[in-house]
């Protein structure tokens, strides 16, 4: 659902007219996302000429624009080249750019840092953050990053196998998780606060095969705190605090695992 219609039920021809001008995408290689035969300003332009009706003159006047927009230096001459000529974190800077190009209502940003060190990947992020408070553009990012999603995000989504299991403001989160596998993963980042010698906490087995999953929550064979129910019976979210959901039949017990996590 998408500003309260089914993406699902659009044909192709008003598909297109959604993607890139309403939701926008940033996908995680850059370098197999951009054409490596076309200058960056021409991949720009196209967009807009598509989506806005503009001519190619305006549309490359544009792209020089949005070029300067994210931070690359000296956009009128790095306009004219090529993918390869760009680093990996300037490659993901012309990726935002082209999402930015028609101020979409929607960015879907799949781990936009993976290809990245770390300070460029915190001023990926910084970049990111300024241009969702600019333009006023809702942002989903779906990393595996805790910190990051800490730092940057309003509201987290849990999923495991396909499926949500828990969602809830960030603070909620972090603070009072409310399915085991959130409260893994918390436990399993390293902590400064915490003594040196402890372990780490692991996630024994592995994820199911999506084709095959097992009959209750997907979870359970990999669950320290299963009971018979969770074998047998799919949970569904419910809510267990304000816009706090949990998708696990001992989500008002998970307190109590805490201490062995």
């Amino acid at each position: 659902m998408f500003k309260g219609q089914n993406l699902l039920e659009l044909s192709d021809e008003e598909l297109r007219k959604v993607r890139g001008a309403q939701i926008a995408m940033v996908f995680q290689e850059p370098t197999t996302s951009l054409n490596p035969v076309l200058t960056v300003k021409l991949q720009l332009a196209e967009s807009l000429e598509l989506h806005r009706g503009i001519s190619r003159a305006e549309g490359v006047e544009e792209a020089v624009r949005l070029i300067k927009l994210v931070g690359i230096p000296d956009a009128e001459r790095r306009a004219s080249d090529y993918p390869y000529q760009f680093s990996g974190g300037m490659q993901q800077r012309i990726m935002m750019a082209m999402a930015l190009a028609c101020n979409p209502d929607l960015i879907i940003a799949d781990e936009p840092t993976t290809s990245v060190d770390v300070t460029v990947q915190a001023q990926l992020l910084e970049l990111i953050d300024n241009l969702r408070n600019q333009f006023g553009t809702a942002v989903i990012l779906i990393t595996h990053n805790l910190g990051i999603v800490a730092r940057y995000v309003d509201r987290v989504n849990v999923m495991y196998a396909g499926r949500l299991v828990e969602s809830g403001p960030t603070d909620a989160i972090y603070s009072e998780p409310r399915h085991p596998y959130t409260l893994g993963l918390i436990g399993s980042v390293p902590r400064l606060d915490l003594p040196r010698k402890r372990k780490l906490y692991v996630i024994d087995g592995l994820p199911p095969h999506l084709a095959h999953l097992p009959k209750g929550c997907s979870f359970s064979p990999r669950c320290h705190f299963a009971i018979e129910q969770c074998f047998e019976e799919k949970p569904e979210l419910e809510e267990i605090g304000e816009n706090h959901y949990s998708a696990c039949w001992r989500r008002e017990e998970v307190d109590l695992f805490k201490r062995e996590v």
